[in-house]
């Protein structure tokens, strides 16, 4: 394979920088500077020579000379003259104009939002989607994801200790033995019995019905995923003393 110079620029991008960001346990701000900002905000738009600061998983700044204090700060400073930064995740509805509030786009590069970008030279990034290719297409090309204030690719190449893909296909039947979230949920017009057993199966009685709907779930957080045994797959979430699924609000019985 021939290399370029592009390729040597790559190689040798802000090694440490990445160094400082692995080894930093999320106190200190890292702040990528001097660089062409697209941040997908309708608000604050594409800025050029600009900054984006964060801490952590959170963005804290976006836009020119927030390095006047990173050294106040002790941010980790990573140059990153010459490059393009675009969010990680793109919001195609918001491209195509179809977001009628600010509120309402997903995953822009705005202050309080997660800190989840790419970093690609300019040169391939003539808008957002391209810079997002680039990503597919010439991956040794890409300067940096960051993925929750973390590092996934830098230079090149993947961060070692990174986050790995999640394992597809359907997880064995979790041991539940003990949780305080299974037993008989009960909504509030007492229409629907859900029942939660320790087997990671769940039973529903709707309007007297038993056995309506029968099948596999999964708890994750707060997060429950249910693969009913028709074949489809339906989710809810516990909030406090309720568990909330489609239109239905259920307590414990």
């Amino acid at each position: 394979m021939t290399i370029t110079d592009t390729d040597t620029d790559a190689v040798s991008w802000n090694p440490e920088a990445l160094d400082e960001i692995v080894s930093n346990d999320g106190g200190r701000p890292v702040l990528f500077t001097n660089a062409r900002i697209m941040t997908m905000d309708p608000l604050i738009g594409t800025m050029t020579g600009a900054d984006i600061l964060f801490v952590g998983p959170l963005i804290a700044g976006v836009g020119p000379s927030i390095v006047t204090a990173a050294q106040d700060d002790n941010a980790i400073v990573v140059d990153c003259t010459g490059t393009t930064i675009v969010p990680a995740v793109v919001d195609t509805v918001a491209l195509a104009g179809g977001r009628g509030r600010r509120a309402e786009c997903v995953a822009t590069l705005t202050p309080g939002n997660a800190t989840d970008f790419l970093v690609v030279p300019d040169e391939l990034a003539a808008d957002v989607p391209s810079a997002v290719a680039a990503l597919v297409s010439r991956p040794e090309q890409v300067r940096a994801l960051v993925a929750a204030g973390r590092p996934v690719r830098w230079a090149g190449a993947d961060v070692p200790g990174r986050v790995t893909a999640i394992e597809t296909g359907i997880p064995a039947a979790p041991d539940l033995t003990g949780s305080p979230r299974l037993g008989v949920w009960i909504d509030r017009e007492d229409f629907l019995h859900q029942e939660l057993t320790a087997d990671g199966r769940y039973d529903e009685t709707r309007g007297g019905r038993p056995h309506a709907y029968q099948g596999r779930f999964w708890i994750d957080g707060d997060r429950i995923d249910y693969l009913d045994d028709l074949g489809f797959w339906a989710y809810g979430e516990f909030r406090g003393d309720e568990l909330h699924h489609a239109s239905y609000v259920m307590k414990r019985g």
